[in-house]
């Protein structure tokens, strides 16, 4: 095999869904051999860490009727249906129209998502009430798209434009965001740059957003490769990955490419190129869990849910940590910060994919489902992230998670 076609090889191995949860596997089957560097597996913790989740299940959710795990959960803080209030005078507009707008909701807001630190808040001036975390944030973009701030056009503030979000600064997110010294929020210049890149790539990748410099047309894009109003949620996370994949930080690269949320792993390293590259993809993932519903309501149905992954963030890892599925080695490593390309970080990210994989299992038998009835969007929504949050709440003051981890603003 030549080269250029070695590194296509490598490169299309590392965007492949079932390169995540192999790998992510292959760490976890480590852990079972006590071959890790720094985790430790504890078996005897799977079925009270499978019974602590499906209590949570059916506390929140007593009928099973569990939604997705996605961005528009974050929107409904409160018990308040924000998106059925935004969407109530638009209904006029045909279904291609509102896709449009529910796209560029849940795309901007993801990736304005990543972790906001323990200090930040958002008070919500309709409600009266402050909001933390992944709340917070959703709230915050949702106000700030509700504003017009990222339109060009006066008449139309549903809408988010190329040139707008190219000339967006920190002061505009500060202000959106209501940050200031008392009131931080990590990551501000990262999540910035990732909205100005965002405005680049849609001007330049115009086969997935078209020639208007609109957001909203990758929902045209999606729309269009349904087949009898049917999609491939795999389909749908290669257009995501495809038509995103630049906006990301250049971190590690292969042959000049950047690979965004993919690092090293020693333990996974073999004589085959790449081998030892650890593919999470985690924000590309949340976003394609977030595109779904707008389709749904559109008439098209996503399938294969399941070709997805869980999502390798705090929460979720957290969950396991604190419930002794997994433990440090070297208990000194807790009160230390630590980068997101450290091998102990891909190390616990990659054993929450794999984990969660096997924790579903046990939870569906529990409750005599499969894969099909019980999706791991359903499993993570009712599920493991939040009691990831109870748990984490429960042990350590402000419910930070267990781990510290250097935040960019565009992994976690």
């Amino acid at each position: 095999m030549n080269n250029g076609m070695e590194e296509q090889q490598v490169l299309a191995t590392l965007n492949d869904l079932r390169t995540i949860r192999k790998r992510a596997h292959r760490i976890l089957n480590l852990a079972k051999e006590d071959k890790l560097r720094y985790f430790a597996f504890h078996p005897e913790q799977m079925a009270p860490t499978a019974s602590f989740i499906l209590n949570v299940i059916t506390k929140n959710y007593p009928a099973l009727d569990v939604p997705y795990h996605s961005r528009w959960r974050h929107f409904e803080a409160g018990g308040i249906n924000r998106i059925e209030s935004l969407m109530a005078p638009l209904q006029y507009l045909n279904a291609s129209e509102r896709g449009k707008i529910l796209y560029e909701l849940a795309i901007i807001s993801v990736l304005l998502d990543a972790g906001a630190g323990i200090s930040w808040r958002y008070f919500e001036q309709d409600t009266g009430t402050y909001y933390v975390r992944s709340e917070g944030l959703a709230l915050a973009s949702l106000d700030l798209y509700r504003q017009g701030i990222l339109s060009s056009v006066p008449e139309q503030p549903y809408r988010i434009d190329a040139q707008r979000l190219i000339e967006f600064k920190e002061s505009d997110l500060r202000q959106g965001f209501q940050i200031s010294t008392t009131n931080p929020l990590e990551g501000v210049s990262g999540r910035v740059a990732l909205l100005n890149s965002l405005g680049t790539i849609i001007k330049e990748k115009t086969e997935y957003f078209g020639t208007h410099g609109r957001l909203g047309d990758f929902y045209t894009y999606v729309s269009s490769q349904a087949q009898q109003n049917t999609l491939a949620a795999s389909a749908l996370f290669e257009a995501v990955l495809n038509a995103f994949n630049r906006i990301w930080p250049a971190r590690l690269t292969y042959q000049g490419i950047s690979l965004g949320d993919v690092w090293v792993h020693t333990g996974l390293a073999t004589n085959e190129p790449g081998s030892e590259l650890m593919p999470f993809h985690k924000l590309s993932q949340w976003l394609t869990y977030s595109l779904i519903e707008p389709l749904e309501q559109a008439g098209i149905k996503v399938t294969d849910m399941d070709t997805l992954t869980g999502l390798p963030e705090y929460r979720n890892g957290g969950l396991l940590i604190d419930m002794g599925l997994l433990s440090l080695k070297d208990q000194e490593l807790m009160h230390q910060t630590h980068e997101p390309s450290s091998e102990l970080i891909v190390e616990w990210r990659a054993l929450t994919v794999a984990l969660l994989d096997e924790l579903a299992q046990l939870i569906r038998q529990q409750l005599h489902k499969d894969a099909q009835s019980l999706p791991l969007a359903k499993i993570l929504q009712g599920g493991t992230w939040e009691a990831g949050r109870q748990i984490a709440k429960q042990k350590r003051e402000g419910g930070i998670p267990p781990l510290q981890i250097i935040s960019d603003g565009t992994v976690f």
